[in-house]
């Protein structure tokens, strides 16, 4: 009978290492838990059985047992939660719907104050592919992130939250076939729906557009221009597993995704596909709406921001526009202080006075339009626009 894995006191203190660690650290999240119980019985049924049959007093080259490699499955389904228990039931069930089956599905715990190891535990013990685990202390959301990362087998990693839900019963299938067929690609990508507390469709969130390949590069600067995560979240994004082995920065709360994605976008491209094959539930509960109200998003798109404004492989026209773009943001975030004051200068230096009164100029004749296909999108079509 399945069971639900906590991880003994030499692991829980790594893990609490590796969440105010860098990320490079990721590898010590990979203590085996401790044998249980039913393991121990297992062997000892299986020594007193072999005792019973004749062996060898030596075995010859050719009487050695040969060693049985352990298949990985294709796709590691990681889903951290904490306390949705309310919810994790329809995350569970999206995954088990899949017509692709070679995957493996880990649900870690962090240690929920409301019945999610109860769930987890009923789950487990349905199906051998999936691997519950409570973490014995509260890791947070990216060590709870990483911690799942290091237990996957994998080559393909599909994060889905323990509040989402595929909404396809073919999501996996074709997420698969998107990396398979794209070796360029480093992430597969899909629209999503935006559903309620109660699974309510609420709109479709498209922000990449068209369907197909979209150059890494082109990608980050579209997100910097906007002050947005245009690729969406883990929920919505298969990716290999080679690729992210340095694990989600712990130096973000509420952008460790995005950060993730320009890491990886800077070494390759993004495949697309404008149907909506994943549901992101929106509630008051989650740490989206959390970090919102701190204001923790703002000042961490500063950070990313400081960091690639700069980056050689940045265009001068797609540069020119991002600077203009992010300084007339800035002027209003003066709240967060002398950084966001000192980023503006330099990015003001960058820029010259010249370019800043052209893009000026073309901001403020262009806003009307801007405003009626915003209205239009989100009104008539029902897309979620950012």
């Amino acid at each position: 009978m399945a069971q639900i894995n906590q991880p003994g006191a030499g692991a829980a203190a790594l893990s609490l290492n590796a969440v105010s660690a860098a990320p490079e650290h990721l590898g010590r999240y990979l203590d085996k838990p401790p044998e249980s119980s039913s393991d121990k019985l297992n062997g000892r049924v299986s020594a007193s059985v072999d005792s019973k049959s004749p062996a060898p007093d030596r075995l010859s080259p050719d009487t050695l047992p040969t060693p049985v490699k352990e298949r990985s499955p294709k796709v590691s389904i990681l889903i951290p939660t904490y306390n949705y228990a309310r919810y994790l039931p329809e995350a569970i069930e999206s995954v088990l719907q899949q017509d692709f089956q070679d995957y493996e599905l880990i649900i870690v715990d962090d240690r929920s104050k409301d019945d999610s190891e109860a769930v987890i535990r009923r789950y487990a013990e349905r199906d051998s592919r999936i691997q519950g685990k409570v973490n014995p202390v509260n890791l947070g959301l990216v060590g709870n992130w990483n911690y799942c990362l290091s237990l996957a087998k994998g080559e393909y990693i599909k994060f889905l939250f323990g509040d989402d839900k595929l909404a396809d019963r073919q999501a996996l299938k074709k997420m698969v076939h998107m990396l398979d067929e794209n070796q360029s690609a480093v992430l597969a990508v899909s629209a999503r729906t935006i559903i309620d507390e109660n699974s309510n469709v609420l709109e479709v969130g498209n922000h990449m557009g068209a369907d197909g390949m979209h150059l890494g590069l082109n990608v980050i600067v579209r997100c910097l221009e906007t002050n947005a995560n245009i690729v969406g979240e883990p929920s919505v994004v298969l990716m290999r597993k080679r690729d992210i082995t340095r694990g989600f920065s712990s130096q973000f709360l509420q952008l460790p995704d995005l950060e993730m994605w320009f890491h990886l976008l800077e070494k390759g491209n993004a495949v697309y596909t404008a149907e909506p094959l994943c549901s992101f539930r929106k509630h008051s509960r989650q740490q989206t709406e959390v970090n919102r109200v701190n204001q923790v998003g703002e000042k961490e798109h500063l950070l990313l921001l400081s960091e690639y404004y700069m980056r050689p492989w940045l265009r001068s026209s797609n540069r020119r526009k991002l600077l203009f773009t992010q300084i007339y943001c800035l002027r209003r975030k003066r709240q967060f202080g002398e950084a966001s004051v000192d980023l503006e200068r330099r990015m003001r230096k960058s820029l010259g006075k010249g370019w800043y009164a052209w893009f000026w100029i073309l901001r403020k004749l262009g806003r009307p339009f801007s405003n009626l296909k915003r209205f239009y999108l989100k009104r008539v079509l029902r897309l979620s626009v950012r």
